[in-house]
């Protein structure tokens, strides 16, 4: 499935030199990305956020401002607690939103944000099931008309311990 992903080029909001970013999904992964998308270029902001749980949303931010980390503009009124959080935090004047979630509740997010022409980064799997994924390759396609990018995860091709499991399977 990510094979099949654009890969997002340097995004520069018209009218703008701040990139405003959504959060969907205000768990560890959910803070880990965005702390590093906050961190990756000065002018990014993260301005909604959005969870089922409210104690996710506060933990959070939190953990952000305990970190330091510059670029919070998240006031209450744009901190969406709820099973309809996602549609809020992806109706924001954002340019683009972060998945987070759970991957079962991927391919109706990933719906919503191509349907609001979000850009997106999504975290792995987009999808736990074949039709999940056959979802989400027809919103690639149309998130390619749009002129839209869908950015997958792809950490664990990275990370330390990962590698050295693949070459001691290899070897």
């Amino acid at each position: 499935m990510a094979s099949h992903l654009t890969f997002a080029l340097p995004v520069h909001p018209a009218g703008s030199d701040t990139i405003k970013i959504g959060l969907v999904g205000c768990g560890g992964r959910g803070t880990g990305a965005v702390d590093n998308a906050l961190r990756s270029a000065p002018n990014v902001k993260l301005v909604a956020m959005g969870d089922v749980f409210r104690d996710r949303v506060e933990s959070s931010l939190g953990r952000l401002r305990k970190r330091n980390v510059k670029g919070l503009d998240v006031p209450k009124e744009r901190q969406f607690v709820g099973f309809d959080a996602y549609r809020k935090v992806i109706e924001s004047n954002i340019d683009y939103v972060i998945l987070a979630t759970p991957p079962g509740f991927r391919p109706a997010h990933l719906k919503a944000a191509v349907s609001a022409g979000r850009n997106i980064f999504t975290e792995n799997p987009v999808a736990v099931d074949s039709s999940g994924i056959r979802t989400c390759l027809e919103l690639h396609e149309e998130a390619n008309r749009k002129k839209l990018n869908i950015v997958a995860g792809t950490q664990r091709r990275h990370q330390t311990g990962y590698l050295e499991t693949l070459k001691r399977i290899h070897d």
